[in-house]
């Protein structure tokens, strides 16, 4: 959120510009909301924003730099439940144990924008159009859970993935076709429930056929509309 003198706005990649831009939010009521956020980080790589069963207390929104959500089973083994992008909530899925439910792990430099939830909750019985924008970004978590339980093929995952991607990111006024893949490629692989290699061979294979070119973590999406055709069972939309 920035304030320029009379001009109080927010970040265009804030989480909660959609509110203040759709609803037309007044001056006080966007500077009761600018009085609750607490600018944190930065974060390297690696570095634990919070731990599965830690105190739930506040929200963050991403400024910066890609969030990776998992958790770790008896076993030892990490399950990777979703990635963060500039502009995106984490933390809604703790709101019903009060603890955080997962780990929350930065994948490159990281800043924050954290909101207090119990603040943030009074303020949202007064300003409906802050109350709407939670329902409606847990709705959307809710909804990203559930796009790859069903039996998709390993191209029609990645492509959905790639999608997804490019969506999340053009919403917040960066580059749908040319992106940093911020993540491992074991990240992706597991978000996806498939093996790395396949994930590899994938990405292979759609470069061949001219669909996208991968250098490195580039990814520039040559073909979109053929990518979207392959992600659509899962995406439907």
């Amino acid at each position: 959120m920035a304030d320029d003198g009379n001009d109080l706005r927010f970040c265009t990649t804030c989480a909660f510009s959609h509110a203040c831009l759709s609803q037309g939010m007044d001056k006080s009521a966007l500077m009761d909301l600018h009085v609750l956020v607490e600018h944190v980080g930065p974060f390297h790589a690696g570095d634990v924003l919070f731990r599965e069963g830690d105190p739930f207390e506040a929200i963050a929104a991403v400024r910066a730099g890609t969030v990776k959500t998992c958790v770790t089973d008896r076993d030892g083994h990490e399950h990777v439940l979703g990635f963060h992008f500039p502009g995106e909530v984490i933390g809604l899925n703790a709101i019903d144990g009060h603890r955080f439910p997962c780990d929350a792990v930065a994948l490159d430099t990281v800043m924050l924008c954290r909101f207090s939830f119990p603040k943030i909750s009074v303020l949202a019985a007064r300003v409906p159009g802050l109350q709407r924008e939670l329902f409606r970004l847990l709705s959307r978590d809710i909804g990203r859970a559930a796009l790859l339980a069903g039996d998709w093929t390993a191209d029609q995952r990645v492509a959905a993935f790639l999608v997804g991607m490019s969506r999340r990111l053009a919403a917040r006024g960066f580059s749908a076709t040319r992106f940093q893949l911020t993540m491992a490629r074991t990240d992706i692989a597991n978000y996806l429930r498939l093996a790395p290699e396949t994930v590899s061979r994938v990405l292979r294979r759609m470069q061949d056929e001219g669909l996208l070119a991968v250098e490195r973590r580039d990814v520039s999406l040559l073909d979109p509309s053929r990518i979207e055709a392959l992600a659509s069972p899962i995406l439907r939309e």
